[in-house]
């Protein structure tokens, strides 16, 4: 791998004639990067795609190649993103979907608006894999045919369908008006009853771990309803009865749904799956009954979750705050709370809370500066990259608080060069503070040769625009190549520099 040339190639002011002498020598790493540049004329893209076919479906995607600059026959892998696009040729499909090759026929079968001629070969493929792909975009009417297909695969790539009518999916579960499926993946190729060993070392099996026929092909059954039951399509109704099922999976399936009556969630809310209690807590659809059933719960992950529900009562969230794990995010309630909540949280007691509220970014400036005056270290390194904090008060933070909270005052968009070239040079130094000033805006080069010296923020300032160009090429050799590429693609180095680098 040639990380110079890498990074020339995602440089966003290589000159264009450069950019052609990339084209000329590339391989297939760096046509793709040479493929997701914004300025590529359409030009560079036809040669880029007639020299590498797959680059060619990764240009049609990006809109880089239209109909006339593609042909199927030749470069079917750049036809199907276009088709797949809307952007394609319908006699491609006419083309495409006589391929010997079933794997561009399954790209095929996932396309949308295919003509109907189209689609109906593709319903009737030999090979299931096909059709069940196509059974995975299919409009409503196709789906519904579908779900009666013989083999139990296609059935569960329909259940999968969110575009399948609700009526289907609910015959999916029930089997009520649905013919049982007389084939599936298992018993197409093993004598049943047959169980795969999850630790199979068969060579060239496909078959997933624990998938079994007894004639029945119920491992797929149970995939095609946990598929069902997972589909927001598939009726409130018809899902309910699962909320009891022996199996974990299908309970754990109906654990964020949020069109089941409240009596199935107050099931779940007692399940003896953790994980499905956990998954419970964060759906905003659940009642205030289950919410405060789940805030007691000390089961892993569930408070935690319960803190992440938009729902969740204030209240509930400052009790949780002292005991959840809750990560340093911004909460959806914190974010939603009203003016007025907001000044009841920013005087709470518990620093916790008032930690929770800090990690907001359009606090009004007097909480804000209430906030990052607050005695509690974790409440002043919240608030500490909050916009709009004066550059006094930003270095009072630091100096009050040290390496607890320097390296979020150097996250501040407001950090001066000053401010930020003092950060680097603190001791005991703060590792994180050379990441975040060789990333900020207002990095300075003596800041940013500072933290050329650390190892992780190395990669990140050498592509740092404010980095000398002497720096910069300097760089261009350096053992990681991470640090090349970075150096190779910074805005700073010479025209006449990326020349001499281009063969």
């Amino acid at each position: 791998m040639n990380h110079v040339l890498r990074g020339l190639a995602a440089h966003s002011a290589l000159p264009s004639e450069l950019v052609d002498r990339l084209i000329g020598i590339a391989d297939a790493e760096l046509a793709s990067a040479l493929a997701g540049r914004a300025d590529l004329s359409r030009e560079q893209a036809v040669a880029l795609a007639s020299r590498f076919g797959e680059i060619g479906q990764q240009l049609a995607y990006e809109g880089k190649l239209s109909a006339t600059d593609v042909d199927p026959v030749t470069q079917p892998a750049a036809a199907l993103a276009l088709l797949d696009a809307g952007a394609g040729l319908e006699e491609w499909a006419l083309l495409l979907v006589a391929d010997p090759d079933h794997r561009r026929r399954e790209k095929l079968a996932g396309c949308r608006g295919l003509p109907a001629d189209v689609v109906e070969r593709l319903a009737s493929d030999p090979d299931v894999r096909v059709v069940a792909e196509l059974a995975l975009w299919a409009a409503p009417e196709v789906a519904a045919g579908l779900a009666s297909h013989s083999h139990a695969e296609v059935r569960r790539a329909v259940a999968v369908n969110e575009a399948t009518p609700p009526a289907v999916l609910a015959a999916l579960l029930t089997g009520e008006g649905v013919p049982p499926a007389t084939r599936c993946l298992v018993c197409d190729r093993e004598e049943t009853p047959f169980v795969h060993d999850a630790q199979c070392q068969r060579v060239g099996c496909d078959l997933l771990p624990g998938a079994s026929c007894d004639g029945s092909h119920e491992s797929t059954l149970h995939a095609t309803w946990q598929a069902a039951l997972r589909n927001p399509a598939t009726p409130g109704h018809a899902v309910v009865p699962f909320a009891d099922h022996p199996s974990v999976l299908l309970r754990w399936a109906l654990a964020d749904r949020t069109d089941l009556p409240s009596e199935a969630y107050a099931r779940l809310a007692v399940d003896a799956i953790p994980g499905i209690r956990a998954d419970l807590a964060e759906n905003p659809a659940i009642g205030d009954g289950v919410i405060r059933v789940l805030a007691g719960d000390r089961g892993h992950d569930v408070q935690r979750k319960l803190a992440h529900n938009p729902r969740v009562p204030l209240d509930v969230l400052v009790r949780l705050a002292g005991v959840a794990k809750i990560g340093a995010t911004l909460l959806p309630r914190i974010a939603a709370a009203s003016p007025v909540e907001v000044e009841q949280l920013a005087e709470s007691p518990n620093a916790a809370v008032r930690m929770l509220l800090a990690r907001r970014r359009d606090l009004p400036p007097g909480i804000r500066d209430a906030l990052a005056a607050d005695p509690d270290a974790k409440v002043v390194k919240a608030v500490a990259s909050h916009p709009g904090l004066s550059e006094a008060r930003l270095r009072a933070m630091a100096e009050r608080h040290g390496t607890r909270v320097v390296a979020s005052v150097a996250a501040n968009p407001d950090a001066t060069a000053a401010l930020l070239e003092e950060l680097t040079r603190c001791e005991p130094s703060v590792r994180k503070v050379f990441r975040e000033v060789a990333r900020h805006r207002n990095a300075t080069a003596p800041a940013l040769l500072v933290c050329l010296r650390d190892e992780r923020a190395r990669p990140v300032a050498a592509g740092h625009p404010a980095l000398p160009p002497q720096a910069v090429a300097e760089l261009l050799t350096d053992a990681d190549g991470e640090v090349v590429e970075a150096a190779a693609a910074n805005p700073a180095l010479p025209v006449a520099v990326m020349a001499e680098l281009v063969p």
